[in-house]
């Protein structure tokens, strides 16, 4: 059945609540067992919060938009109220579950956002402008997007999400989630404005989006609030084309439960600040995760940007002195282009190394592309971690055990390398193995491969 919400009272006149109107459509259809709820095409929808209800698909056709309003009082707000850690403080508790919502929906099976329309988070009414390249608000109150809780069998397939204020989908603690052909257009200098979020899901497909956001395009979560829905498992991830101010594909920081099976293939990272980041500051444990066939261009944004461009990289420290990090181990990359002016980075934490990393067809170029300061690694966040002024290589390693390198490349280009070194520089890495490992220093007066035992 479909429910037309011009129908139900929605005026499309672009000053109107029409929330109320799509509210009662999707109500009647839900209540009718279920059906397709219509933004017509052509047609500009204001609104307030709306809550999807099980068995319905909103569906906005080709040429309609549904902008979020500019008010607060118009937002529902699932958990007033709530603070991260009981502390009172300007930020949003991104452990704990968002405060205000566009499209929220929870314990509601069986429901979708479809069609070539837009869902529009009306950025720039949450934030204002820090500098040229970094744009932000008071975590307080800025809206989630689209946030769906303990939801199974559901799709987003087709629709443009643009101009988040915050995370754009969050579908936290659900089951077979099928996330296709979508466009998030997030401003490029709004922080903390993440694409897709899964976080403690399971059997996540993302298929074929396109992903342009400041903050990470796709980012895996197992945060502290959702502990209840278990480990975040069975996720693919395939034919994506991402660029990001943060990181294009990222797990972790929040990580208070597992990762588990995770395979990402076939993608390109274009013009982004980082590529692939495993991030682990909480309790939770990374493993079975498999990255291939990727490509991966990297550039550093701006100093105002957590990362420094590292094409690649896999840290697990500690987030404060309360909380202990978890384990990574068993991760593959295979058929990995990387074009960036940084290296792959591996930072294990002494009494918590990092395990069974394999690196195969891996190649690395590293050249000067922006203007600002490169020969860094940025570890946080963390307890006590910051950026380290380390020289940097194509492979930079340290408390990494059982790595292999099978048919790697290291290449350093351009006239500016005064802030590269070696090819491959690792420390208290136990047992690793190089195999048709090719590469020369930045500068002949170093040595390509440096491997050291000590700790330091």
């Amino acid at each position: 059945m479909t429910f037309d919400v011009l129908d139900f009272g929605a005026k499309a006149d672009r000053v109107t609540d029409d929330a109320p109107a799509i509210q009662a459509a999707i109500d009647a259809c839900s209540k009718a067992g279920g059906g397709r709820v219509v933004l017509e095409g052509g047609k500009y929808f204001y609104s307030g919060s709306i809550i999807l209800k099980e068995n319905v698909d909103l569906h906005l056709e080709r040429g309609a938009v549904l902008q979020a309003h500019k008010d607060l009082e118009h937002y529902f707000h699932p958990n007033a109220g709530q603070r991260d850690d009981g502390v009172e403080r300007v930020g949003t508790p991104v452990t704990l579950k968002p405060s205000y919502v566009f499209i929220y929906a929870k314990d509601a099976d069986n429901i979708a956002i479809s069609g070539e329309g837009a869902i529009d988070g009306n950025a720039y009414a949450f934030v204002r402008q820090v500098s040229p390249y970094y744009v932000t608000g008071d975590f307080y109150p800025r809206p989630t997007l689209v946030y769906v809780e303990h939801c199974n069998h559901i799709s987003f397939k087709d629709v443009i999400m643009r101009n988040a204020p915050f995370w754009t989908l969050h579908p936290a603690g659900c089951d077979d989630v099928l996330i296709s052909g979508l466009r998030i257009l997030n401003d490029l200098n709004v922080a903390n404005s993440d694409g897709i979020d899964p976080d403690h899901s399971t059997n996540v497909r993302i298929i074929g989006c396109h992903v342009t956001c400041a903050d990470d395009c796709i980012c895996l979560k197992s945060s502290s609030g959702n502990m209840e829905y278990g480990p975040l498992k069975n996720v693919i991830i395939s034919g994506c084309t991402l660029t990001s101010t943060s990181a294009a594909l990222k797990i972790g920081t929040e990580g208070a439960g597992d990762f588990e099976n995770v395979v990402v293939d076939n993608c390109i990272i274009s013009d982004s600040n980082r590529g692939i980041s495993i991030q682990i500051r909480d309790g939770g444990n990374v493993r079975n995760v498999s990255f291939s066939n990727i490509i991966i261009e990297t550039r550093r944004f701006a100093e105002c940007w957590w990362g420094c461009a590292e094409p690649i990289t896999i840290s697990t420290h500690d987030r404060d002195e309360h909380t202990k990090s978890g384990h990574i181990s068993n991760v593959r990359f295979s058929n990995i282009t990387c074009d960036s002016e940084n290296g792959v980075f591996l930072s294990g934490s002494r009494g918590n190394h990092i395990e069974d990393i394999l690196f195969e067809n891996v190649r690395v170029v590293v050249r000067a592309k922006s203007k600002w300061p490169k020969g860094m690694y940025d570890l946080r966040p963390g307890y006590g971690q910051r950026i380290e002024e380390i020289k940097t290589s194509g492979f930079y390693m340290r408390r990494a055990d059982h790595v292999i390198l099978r048919n790697c490349q290291v290449k350093f280009e351009g006239e500016e390398k005064n802030d590269f070194s070696h090819a491959l520089y690792a420390e208290e890495c136990r047992d690793m193995t190089l195999k048709n490992f090719r590469g020369q220093a930045a500068r002949s007066s170093l040595e390509n491969v440096v491997i050291r035992q000590d700790e330091s």
